[in-house]
């Protein structure tokens, strides 16, 4: 198919095609056009426990037949590396998020919950007891700016999980994931990216194991792989995506080859028949912001046999572009999702997006930067 302006088709009465607005059958979900809220960290669930406010983040940027990815949820109490981040390994947790998917379910959306361990991009505050947070390795994470580019966070050097840990970390996503279904959640995402402890474990520069989770790419990605097939087992494989990013550099966790990283997991995920793979691209490496990357994602997604979503700075006219030519399925969008609860509505229209506020991206506040980004009817 040829497009038109902005990748648009122009059917036989004038009108163009979307193709970000053409139907998607995800596994056993309707989505109603290709769209997908990106799970983005927000700080808000004071305590880790999520809060009421969020009911109407989540049910504002709702559309009917709409898939969201929520922000990521801590697996357990070893799982957490940020202030006010929310979790899902215990019942008070369980039961706030309930209204918050039901506020979701109320306008028609698909809600899946981001299930996620930092691993050792933590300190021991953030630990019980105080400990030592956890990892594949034991080689410490220098001090980062922190995404607001005003704090510096400090991490405690991590402790190397010994090998007969291992199952009792995996245990920790399978309980999360039938937490979520508990609190109502369509399905999980497994948090495989940006450093975390998944990627600890998978990244050659990161993992100097040498036991069976360490060594070649095989040993590598096992861990990531039999959580794949715990949290499968467990809500079964149609309610489980993953989030990948092979190419990135968070978090000091590069691979030193990226496309067969991908690639491997791509085909490996494919035994599992997980409902969709969410991979970020290439020009996404640090958290800055895009860079040019002449690596692409398209071999990872002709290799997967499920759903494909992609994420990483894409706008309207290149999210179109991505699916008019098939090189995904989804695109999920963050920034301008966030700065944008109506997206889906302001693209079909076209019309002029609200510019994002980075310095009030991870406040404390219940409001600002949050639920107050205004939709298209009250700026007209």
């Amino acid at each position: 198919m040829k497009g038109g302006v902005d990748g648009e088709n122009i059917s036989s009465n004038g009108l163009s095609t979307i193709h970000l607005f053409t139907p998607y059958k995800m596994g056993n979900f309707n989505l109603s056009h290709r769209i997908v809220l990106a799970p983005l960290t927000r700080q808000r669930s004071f305590g880790n426990v999520p809060q009421p406010h969020a009911s109407l983040y989540y049910s504002q940027r709702t559309s009917k037949g709409g898939l969201l990815i929520a922000e990521a949820t801590g697996v357990s109490d070893t799982a957490q590396g940020y202030p006010d981040t929310p979790g899902i390994w215990t019942n008070e947790q369980v039961e706030a998020w309930k209204p918050i998917v039901d506020a979701v379910h109320a306008k028609g959306g698909i809600f899946f919950c981001q299930i996620w361990h930092v691993g050792r991009v933590s300190n021991s505050g953030f630990q019980p007891n105080g400990q030592a947070p956890i990892s594949s390795t034991d080689k410490p994470l220098r001090p980062q700016l922190r995404a607001n580019g005003i704090d510096v966070a400090q991490f405690t050097p991590p402790r190397r999980l010994r090998t007969d840990e291992i199952p009792k970390i995996i245990n920790d996503f399978r309980l999360a994931a039938r937490n979520a279904m508990e609190a109502g959640f369509d399905g999980v995402e497994i948090h495989g990216a940006h450093g975390y402890l998944i990627e600890q474990f998978m990244k050659d520069q990161v993992n100097d194991r040498t036991d069976q989770y360490g060594g070649s790419l095989e040993n590598r990605c096992r861990f990531a792989l039999e959580i794949v097939e715990a949290v499968s087992n467990e809500i079964g494989a149609d309610r489980v995506g993953i989030r990948l990013s092979p190419f990135a550099d968070y978090c000091e966790a590069p691979d030193s080859n990226p496309k067969s990283l991908g690639l491997y997991m791509a085909e490996a995920l494919n035994q599992y028949g997980i409902l969709y793979c969410h991979v970020v691209e290439p020009r996404m490496k640090n958290i800055g912001g895009k860079v040019e990357s002449p690596d692409s994602l398209l071999p990872i997604r002709k290799a997967f046999k499920g759903t494909f979503i992609v994420a990483g700075g894409y706008d309207r006219e290149d999210g179109n572009k991505a699916v008019a030519e098939n090189h995904t399925d989804l695109v999920a969008y963050g920034r301008s999702f966030l700065a944008n609860p109506d997206l889906p509505q302001r693209f079909e229209l076209n019309a002029p997006l609200n510019k994002y506020n980075r310095e009030t991206f991870y406040t404390k506040d219940p409001i600002i930067g949050y639920t107050d980004y205004p939709f298209l009817e009250s700026t007209a």
